[in-house]
């Protein structure tokens, strides 16, 4: 038995996959094994049930009533609301803007900062970035000149950081960096990328969308001014992002929506906005997900974000072990299963990704199969999509091994 297997089954005792009713389906004749937490982790039952609860006793509309379901939703989502805040080491409830997605934050700051941006000035991506922070400063680019500047990445997979030094200077604005790549599962050193960024007068941004309720985060160790991310990677509800800012980073946004409950003062010649966060919050909320969010951060807390991530790096030894047994297959990003977060990107050069995802659902196998929403890394890599195997605190040992089994599987339809 290798190491790596030895060491998955010690780290959680109590197996947490029972938790999940989705895990208890099939699909078709198999059971579903799941492996695209990456995309959206599934739902333990108190998460689910958090909001079915509130929909059932609460359902009133936050800030909207001084009748009893609207006191109760406001207090159940401004209780959140600073829950999230502490749970994040961030300033307090103030610095906590809830979106639809971590897709609308960044593009909140990027188009929320367009009025201070002007042709000439530059913002500093990595060459890492999904799409999600990256097109908002494409499109600021095509429309007011400034200039996109891109960290690279080496043969491993990781952040080029000599070249940072080079990237910033007196014209960068913003410096925008992911975490954790969806695609290489690098995590990236966020804190010291800031800490250069600061150093001249840059604003900071960072996409955490893989990173939140996986890895360690702390927004205050971090130091940057704004960061996002997604309730449904981190064994929440679908519809709910979280932006979060230091308050008078928020200030210096324009809202990108405007409309109900977000003005403090509206006539027939101007309006005036609420404070933030209010400010950036138009419209009725999605305020049953917000209620069933903070089963999420009960039940990360509940394990523990060390164990969790634990869980992940054995995962990765295992999987990287396992793949590279594989003749040919060629594993994106790097070995070392400390240096990612819990996927595994491949391509096999025998079956497209497109063709290996559509057998190994027919074998009740979910995967990620595609460009990940990461075009330009595939095109630096030289490869026009890859496959992608990503792990939960509900994934096991078996669950790659029947992705392993199916790979072999594949290879044998594909070569008839």
């Amino acid at each position: 038995m290798s190491e790596a297997l030895k060491a998955v089954p010690a780290i959680l005792p109590v197996r947490p996959r029972f938790q999940f009713p989705a895990l208890e389906r099939m699909v078709g004749d198999h059971p579903l094994v799941y492996l695209d937490t990456a995309a959206t982790a599934l739902r333990p039952y108190d998460v689910i049930d958090a909001g079915c609860q509130f929909c059932k006793y609460h359902d009133g509309n936050p800030h909207r009533g001084l009748h009893t379901l609207s006191a109760e939703a406001t207090e159940v989502y401004e209780a959140t609301r600073a829950r999230t805040a502490t749970w994040l080491s961030a300033p307090g409830p103030e610095s906590v803007v809830f979106t639809r997605n971590a897709t609308y934050a960044l593009n909140l700051v990027a188009r929320g900062l367009a009025h201070r941006l002007e042709a000439g000035d530059e913002v500093v991506l990595t060459e890492m970035e999904h799409h999600a922070n990256l097109v908002p400063w494409l499109t600021l680019a095509k429309q007011i000149g400034i200039k996109v500047r891109y960290i690279p990445i080496d043969e491993d997979g990781r952040l080029d950081l000599s070249a940072l030094p080079a990237l910033l200077g007196e014209r960068t604005r913003i410096v925008s960096v992911v975490m954790a790549s969806n695609v290489l599962g690098t995590i990236n050193p966020v804190a010291r990328i800031v800490a250069e960024a600061k150093n001249v007068g840059a604003l900071t941004m960072v996409d955490a969308a893989q990173a939140v309720g996986h890895i360690p985060f702390d927004f205050a160790a971090i130091g940057a001014d704004f960061a996002a991310f997604s309730a449904h990677k981190c064994y929440g509800p679908t519809g709910l992002g979280v932006l979060v800012g230091k308050p008078e980073a928020l200030e210096l946004l324009d809202p990108l929506e405007t409309g109900g409950e977000m003005i403090e003062y509206v006539d027939y010649e101007r309006a005036t906005w609420a404070p933030v966060p209010q400010r950036f919050e138009a419209g009725t909320p999605n305020a049953s997900a917000v209620a069933s969010f903070g089963k999420a951060m009960d039940f990360i807390d509940a394990i523990g974000i060390a164990e969790m991530r634990a869980h992940d790096v054995a995962l990765n030894a295992y999987a990287l072990e396992r793949l590279s047994a594989i003749p040919d297959i060629r594993i994106l990003g790097p070995t070392d299963p400390e240096a990612r977060t819990g996927l595994v990107a491949f391509v096999d050069p025998r079956v497209h990704p497109h063709d290996l995802s559509t057998l190994l659902d027919g074998e009740g196998i979910a995967v990620r199969a595609g460009h990940h929403c990461a075009q330009p890394l595939h095109r630096r890599l030289g490869i026009p999509a890859s496959c992608r195997a990503s792990f939960g605190i509900y994934t096991e040992t078996g669950d790659i091994d029947a992705l392993v089994a199916g790979i072999e599987k594949a290879r044998k339809v594909f070569a008839r």
